[in-house]
């Protein structure tokens, strides 16, 4: 929903204000992907994926930390554990296909603060925790410097060979620089033609998939919003929806990669990509399976909260593994003791996320804009479901 079909609040910035784009040279096209109607499935595997990434933490953490010396229990919790991990890949196939519509339908600077009005209040909190946690336990002693911690804070610890701060938060480094380069390609290659600009935006990014392979999940999205855009009644094919899904959660159980150039040699990580892509690209039709789930209330929800749970999930878990540790509750029998701590750390993670996403990532983004970041349009008689305006992924 564009930001002018939203009511304005006295005071502060209105949405009446939202600056208007210019005509873009393919208005078709473009003003059909900058209408970014809702999508029910591309929603609910937001959730999905931040769930995904709850339970890889709870089964490799056990098993890394925990259990280490119960072959048994590492080599059966591996396939889960790498699906688990995969759920990064996912939320990148899905931050091309929602942010697109977005660098379309905003000018760069209206764009870039909403984009930072999405993820930063949290990140910064969660990022200031962990900096003064850091600093008291020096766990971390190569992220305790005053270059880790600013290159960190800017999203800049991908060029400065430094790691992220918060848990989870490196997958924020991409996201930015894929915010970054998508509204340069946007807005010089198509909103204005200007070519040299427009070359020097592709060649950048470019040189970024070059240096870091798995910014291809972000193409891929890109490439089926495109797709979608283009041919917005097309069928489910419920079919090639399970067939991809099965190939998908087969793939992505075999292995966890780096996305290094050197990973490609593996034969698992093609048909991994391959298969997710072609996943995603079913699931987000019209009708689709996946769409249905999408509507699902606790799915919905979960799409909802999904960034919260996403970031505050791993505060969670550490807290209470060494709670769990410290008490001796992980017994011999890891299976049961590991379903016994997952019922808290679910539960707990899905509480925090809960108030986090109120007070942190909403919250920032209407008092200064006056909108909701999440709408509810009407749908089934008696039941609403959530419309999305902005998405952090």
């Amino acid at each position: 929903m564009a930001a002018d079909q939203a009511s304005a609040i006295p005071g502060g910035f209105s949405p009446s204000q939202t600056t208007e784009p210019a005509p873009l040279a393919d208005a078709p096209l473009a003003d059909a992907i900058a209408a970014s109607r809702f999508n029910a499935a591309a929603h609910g595997l937001r959730g999905i994926a931040a769930f995904l990434v709850l339970c890889a933490h709870i089964l490799g953490g056990t098993a890394r930390h925990i259990y280490a010396s119960d072959t048994a229990y590492v080599a059966a919790v591996k396939p889960a554990w790498y699906l688990g991990t995969f759920g990064v890949q996912l939320f990148f196939i899905i931050s091309g296909f929602v942010i697109l519509p977005s660098a379309i339908r905003y000018k760069p600077e209206e764009f870039a603060l909403r984009r930072a009005l999405r993820i930063y209040p949290l990140f910064f909190v969660l990022s200031l925790l962990f900096i003064l946690l850091n600093a008291h336990t020096n766990a971390y002693p190569d992220i305790n410097s005053a270059t880790a911690i600013i290159s960190g804070l800017l999203f800049l610890n991908l060029f400065t060979g430094t790691e992220q701060l918060t848990p989870n938060a490196w997958s924020l480094s991409f996201e930015v620089m894929f915010y970054a380069l998508t509204c340069a390609i946007v807005h010089f290659g198509v909103r204005h033609r200007r070519r040299l600009p427009a070359a020097v935006a592709i060649a950048a990014a470019a040189i970024f998939i070059a240096a870091f392979p798995i910014a291809l999940y972000f193409v891929a999205g890109v490439v089926i919003r495109i797709l979608y855009s283009r041919r917005p009644g097309t069928a489910a094919a419920p079919r090639w929806e399970l067939a991809s899904l099965a190939l998908m959660i087969g793939f992505a159980s075999r292995g966890h990669f780096e996305y290094r150039w050197s990973d490609f040699a593996n034969p698992v990580l093609v048909p991994i990509m391959l298969s997710s892509w072609a996943y995603f690209y079913f699931a987000v039709a019209p009708g689709s399976l996946t769409s249905r789930l999408g509507r699902n209330r606790f799915v919905a929800y979960t799409g909802t909260v999904s960034y919260s749970l996403y970031l505050v999930h791993p505060y969670v878990y550490l807290g209470l593994r060494k709670i769990f540790a410290a008490n001796g509750l992980f017994t011999e029998h890891s299976a049961v003791s590991v379903m016994i701590f997952a019922v808290p750390v679910i539960l707990l993670s899905f509480a925090a996320a809960h108030w986090v996403n109120r007070g942190l990532e909403q919250w920032p983004y209407r008092w200064f804009f006056h909108q909701q970041v999440y709408r509810t349009r009407k749908g089934a008689p008696g039941k609403t479901e959530p419309m999305l305006v902005e998405r952090r992924a």
